[in-house]
């Protein structure tokens, strides 16, 4: 897009980020909306604020072609919102995309899976990760969240802060993840988070301003998946039951 076209779509996007904040969107959801707007500008080279729904329709078919369902209905609610509240025009959603109603069960790993992903993880932090998030039944992101000060050793218990719809919980925290949780934060021994970004020095890990990268984290557990020749897609699905006992034995 030419100089102009790039100023306006500056100022829209971020005029977009804005609404976005100001009605209380999640920062995941922000962030799906916003690339949702980059998506089609690029994908035209252009402003969207003047596509006509043909152009979107174009561009929703092409992008069925390479992309799921889910993407597609995070893409048409993210143009849904730049359309509403910073084009102040309508959206006639209905007849540019309309994602079918699927209903899917997710797929749950079983205690003996989850005991054969941890036992091939080499990476000690790694190893922690997996123990924690499959043995307290959490998120990737809410793991990643976890901090000192959310685990309550005397009532055995963590909190679980802005989960899932933006929601505080309390799970219980097993004997065995409380005492590999101990034994990992020794190793590096930062202030406030429990898995601190592992780059550089000890002094700079201690420092980390952030959590391990969620990218990094999500590439290692495939891998591991893979090696285990375990086949099911949702490997972070929290499990639906407490897990029995898993056995730690460092690798």
């Amino acid at each position: 897009m030419n100089h102009q076209e790039q100023e306006r779509f500056s100022r829209l996007y971020e005029k977009h980020l804005k609404t976005l904040k100001l009605q209380g969107k999640a920062q995941k959801t922000i962030e799906a909306y916003a690339r949702a707007v980059r998506r089609v500008s690029s994908y035209f080279d252009c402003c969207p604020d003047n596509l006509s729904p043909e152009n979107l329709q174009d561009y929703f078919a092409d992008l069925i072609e390479t992309h799921s369902w889910s993407t597609i209905k995070i893409d048409r609610n993210g143009l849904q919102h730049f359309w509403k509240f910073v084009l102040k025009k309508e959206w006639e959603w209905v007849e540019i995309v309309k994602p079918p109603k699927v209903h899917t069960l997710p797929d749950i790993l079983t205690p003996d899976e989850i005991q054969m992903i941890i036992s091939a993880t080499r990476t000690d932090r790694y190893r922690v990760f997996l123990l924690t998030t499959y043995s307290m039944g959490l998120r990737l992101g809410e793991t990643l969240a976890l901090e000192v000060g959310d685990i309550d050793a005397k009532y055995q218990r963590v909190h679980i802060r802005q989960g899932k719809g933006n929601k505080d919980r309390i799970v219980p925290l097993p004997d065995l993840t409380l005492m590999v949780l101990r034994t990992f934060w020794i190793t590096h021994r930062h202030p406030k988070l429990l898995f601190p970004n592992p780059n550089g020095s000890p002094e700079t890990i201690r420092q980390a301003t952030g959590p391990m990268d969620r990218g990094g984290v999500q590439q290692a557990m495939k891998a591991i998946v893979a090696q285990c020749g375990i086949k099911k897609k949702s490997q972070f699905t929290p499990s639906a039951t407490v897990l029995p006992p898993i056995s730690w034995n460092r690798a």
